[in-house]
């Protein structure tokens, strides 16, 4: 299979799994997930969990105003997105060290405007992007590494080795409409 095809069949993949809620049909979705990835079943739910906990929490205090993406990942929580002002981000951050379970909070929210709906579909054409670059590769197992993306910032997440941090990173930042890569990984001896 030459490249060319071979890239926009990985991108069609990569879109379909790209989404911020996961669709589960008998479980099996779910199951394909845990089995890729390095936490313990009973830690992606629990992630699972804090994501939806936080979500209606910041909804529910912040209201329409806010932009908050909520990712969690073995309990510590990156939030990004937009915040009308600096109290209401330090009021996300304190809402999600609150919540149970939760060890530590990455609080990547800006202060300004809401992102519009065309920035949060390029967020999700580059997120597809570094998935697809990440298969053609091939220097790790993608599915070890979690990709966030807001206003064309790469956020990386995972437990990894440094050798599949630094090429995660490297490839991200590569990845042309990429402006900055941030890694928060959990690294593995």
């Amino acid at each position: 299979m030459n490249k060319i095809p071979k890239l926009l069949a990985t991108l069609a993949l990569a879109s379909q799994i790209s989404a911020c809620v996961p669709v589960v049909v008998g479980g099996a979705a779910a199951g394909g997930a845990m089995a890729a990835d390095r936490r313990t079943s009973g830690m992606y739910v629990e992630d699972e969990n804090i994501e939806i906990k936080t979500v209606k929490k910041l909804h529910d205090t912040l209201g329409e105003a806010a932009h908050v993406n909520v990712t969690s990942f073995k309990a510590n929580v990156l939030l990004t997105g937009e915040v009308p002002d600096a109290n209401a981000k330090t009021k996300a951050g304190d809402i999600v060290i609150a919540t149970e379970s939760v060890r530590s909070v990455i609080n990547e929210l800006t202060v300004g405007a809401k992102s519009s709906i065309s920035s949060r579909a390029n967020d999700t054409y580059l997120t597809s992007k570094v998935k697809a670059q990440f298969v053609i590769e091939n220097k790790f197992q993608a599915n070890h590494v979690k990709i966030v993306t807001e206003n064309s910032v790469v956020y990386l997440l995972g437990v990894v080795t440094q050798k599949e941090a630094e090429s995660a990173a490297e490839i991200a930042r590569n990845t042309s409409g990429v402006s900055k890569v941030v890694k928060v990984f959990e690294y593995l001896p």
